[in-house]
């Protein structure tokens, strides 16, 4: 089965990490996003970000991480799903639609004005896609993979 093609041609960077095993099968939803986060966070810090917010909430919605890396500031989305194996049709990452594009400039422009940060900060908008393949993390990090930030 082919790979899904990165939205707005990001850059792709997939990485198989072979972290905490994990039986996906039994957690509910919310649990398998929280490990899923878990992981993208220290997918993460191995490469070199700094991480300096989880789970920013307003009623307009969340952002999953906020992360630092030299001086730009990137917005995480992290979707996580459970695959029995690989050939299953289904990716995380088509889960980020317009709406979901839209929502997340609008919580980046939340947390900029909240925490008083110029709007001249480089930020840029990240996709972390994770499958959770027979209890091991498959992530697929998309750079800069929504547009028109702030």
């Amino acid at each position: 089965m082919a790979r899904p093609s990165p939205p707005q041609a990001a850059k792709c960077v997939r990485t198989i990490l072979r972290i905490v095993h994990m039986n996906t099968s039994q957690y509910q939803p919310h649990q398998l996003g929280k490990w899923g986060e878990d992981k993208a966070a220290e997918y993460l810090q191995n490469k070199g970000y700094k991480i300096l917010e989880r789970n920013f909430k307003r009623k307009w919605g969340e952002l999953d991480i906020v992360a630092q890396k030299e001086k730009t500031i990137i917005f995480c989305e992290v979707k996580t799903i459970a695959k029995q194996n690989e050939d299953e049709p289904f990716f995380p990452e088509d889960e980020i639609n317009e709406k979901k594009e839209k929502q997340l400039i609008k919580m980046v422009q939340i947390y900029l004005s909240y925490k008083k940060i110029s709007p001249e900060t480089p930020c840029q908008i990240d996709i972390i896609a994770i499958e959770a393949i027979n209890s091991e993390p498959n992530i697929r990090h998309y750079e800069n993979a929504i547009e028109d930030v702030a």
